[in-house]
């Protein structure tokens, strides 16, 4: 009889162990298999960490790329490089239970070589504002803070919601997006700060281009003639170059002075904060038809 009880524990405690096992699929489709919920959290990049913060498990990142400054809580993590150069050793030496990535962002020789050296990789890659809820989600499951996670995508939804019922249907705008000066840079359609403009009622000049981020030429901007242009930059401040622009007064955004300014953190990182900088290109954009009369 005791040897019976004992092998009846033994087999519950198996199929519990089974059941602690974790199976999720990152944003790609891969499947990742983890004993229990990632405690030890490696971020390969800054929009990444803020992710993690957003869905609760800011505490269980012990190592991040540079320019990981968000929440304040972000810059006293320990730095593995940045996104584009990360330092294998540094985050091998961390030992984490994962590491979470950007598809489209990290190098995929980087990746290939984290999940050379067994360490378990999980790739994000929100291709639309509405994405970035689910994204929360899923990082809520893997670092088992589904609670804090599904209040963040909540809240989420419903500002996304409120905005798009708000802005969405107004007037349609011709919005040129500038990343930046040299080279001149913009978005094409599929880039998520599109996305952005259609809640805005915006349409994105150069959405039929076929590269997230292509080179363009002033003779291109110009020929589009958007009705206003839009710049982040590198920080805080409007850039100088947004207004090298007025150069060209017959320009329909240069003549009413629709040359707007949005930090970048707020409209280029895929995070809940978008949702900040959406709001602002909705508030330009207003501003915009207020001048053009298209009410």
């Amino acid at each position: 009889m005791k040897r019976l009880n004992i092998a009846i524990l033994l087999a519950l405690l198996s199929v519990a162990g089974a059941r602690a096992e974790l199976v999720v699929r990152d944003e790609t489709g891969a499947e990742l298999r983890l004993p229990a919920p990632a405690r030890r959290i490696v971020s390969l990049a800054p929009h990444v960490t803020e992710m993690l913060f957003a869905a609760g498990a800011g505490g269980y990142v012990v190592g991040t790329t540079d320019y990981s400054d968000y929440p304040p809580a972000a810059k006293s993590i320990p730095r593995i490089g940045g996104y584009s150069r990360i330092d294998l050793e540094a985050v091998a030496a961390l030992k984490p239970d994962v590491v979470v990535g950007w598809e489209s962002g990290n190098a995929a020789a980087a990746v290939a070589k984290l999940r050379g050296l067994g360490i378990k990789v999980y790739l994000t890659q929100p291709n639309r504002i509405e994405d970035i809820a689910g994204s929360v989600e899923r990082i809520g499951r893997l670092a088992g803070t589904e609670k804090e996670a599904a209040a963040a995508a909540a809240n989420f939804r419903e500002r996304l919601g409120q905005l798009v019922a708000r802005y969405s249907a107004r007037p349609k705008l011709r919005v040129f997006y500038q990343i930046w000066k040299q080279p001149l840079m913009t978005v094409n359609g599929k880039q998520i700060i599109s996305d952005a403009m259609r809640v805005c009622g915006g349409e994105n000049v150069f959405a039929d281009l076929p590269t997230l981020a292509p080179t363009v030429t002033a003779e291109a901007v110009i020929a589009a003639n958007p009705d206003v242009i839009v710049a982040s930059g590198m920080g805080e401040a409007r850039p100088e170059w947004l207004d090298d622009w007025r150069r060209w007064p017959s320009l329909a955004a240069v003549g009413r002075d629709d040359l707007y300014f949005i930090p970048p953190e707020l409209i280029q990182r895929h995070t809940p904060r978008i949702l900040d900088g959406t709001e602002k290109l909705c508030q330009h954009l207003e501003s915009a038809r207020a001048k053009s009369g298209r009410k």
